[in-house]
């Protein structure tokens, strides 16, 4: 079954909807969150939450089943389409928060990092297994991963394929934090820290950390200062000063 789109308030939910399957990710539902993905982009959805259906996984990775017999054509464009689909949740105008409700292993763990935060039940279980195939991750697991969690803790979890609960997972800051009720709502607690604040303040934060993550610190001070410089002239940067000299709440319009 195809991922299901909801909108609820001023978030987009997005389930990944295959529970007898622990939520695999197919080709057809890899195309399909491409599509979803662009659709968000154009929609007036302040963040993003992404959940598995049912209440065992979030995504058990790859439908093993459609890695058998293919090319190395055939792998490739796969595999690019894949890296290309999560991609997009870094470019997306808002925030994104996988809600790890489960498992999350390979491909499904992959999505997770593309997120901009990752939260997770206490039962929740991570892992990138590929090695264990005789692969490596292939959806950006081997990029992602080791800008989150740094590059020692990274190989450990890549070249083991070992799984981690979600108390290690909080203390490597692979997730943020450890919930303990209904995913969507804690999802929606845990991003409205943040989505009643401009969505361009948001947007440039992003990307003043993407951008100059591996970068020399003096070139990346200089990619901060830019971009704070471009914050500066929003409207919503003129309203947030003046609200705070009135010492009243900023009321944000996202330009």
């Amino acid at each position: 079954m195809s991922p299901i789109l909801n909108y609820r308030d001023e978030f987009a939910v997005v389930t990944l909807n295959r529970p007898k399957m622990l939520n695999a990710l197919s080709f057809e539902v890899v195309r399909e969150l491409s599509r979803i993905f662009d659709e968000i982009a154009h929609s007036k959805a302040r963040a993003l939450l992404i959940m598995g259906a049912g209440d065992k996984a979030f995504c058990a990775g790859a439908d093993i089943k459609e890695l058998k017999g293919r090319d190395l054509v055939a792998t490739q464009a796969a595999t690019s389409f894949g890296q290309a689909t999560i991609s997009k949740l870094e470019t997306l105008p808002i925030p994104s928060v996988a809600v790890i409700n489960g498992y999350a292993f390979g491909g499904g763990l992959e999505l997770a990092l593309g997120c901009t935060f990752r939260i997770a039940a206490r039962a929740a279980k991570m892992g990138l297994p590929e090695i264990k195939l005789g692969l490596i991750p292939g959806y950006g697991g081997t990029q992602r991963l080791p800008r989150i969690i740094g590059e020692g803790r990274a190989l450990d979890l890549v070249m083991t394929g070992r799984t981690v609960n979600a108390e290690e997972a909080e203390r490597i800051g692979l997730i943020s934090r450890i919930f303990g009720g209904a995913p969507v709502e804690e999802g929606m607690i845990f991003a409205r820290q943040f989505t009643s604040f401009g969505l361009p303040a948001l947007r440039f934060a992003r990307e003043a950390v993407r951008r100059a993550h591996d970068l020399p610190i003096h070139e990346g001070l200089k990619v901060e200062n830019d971009i704070n410089t471009l914050a500066f002239q929003t409207s919503d940067a003129h309203e947030g000063i003046e609200a705070f000299e009135q010492k009243r709440p900023a009321k944000f319009e996202d330009r």
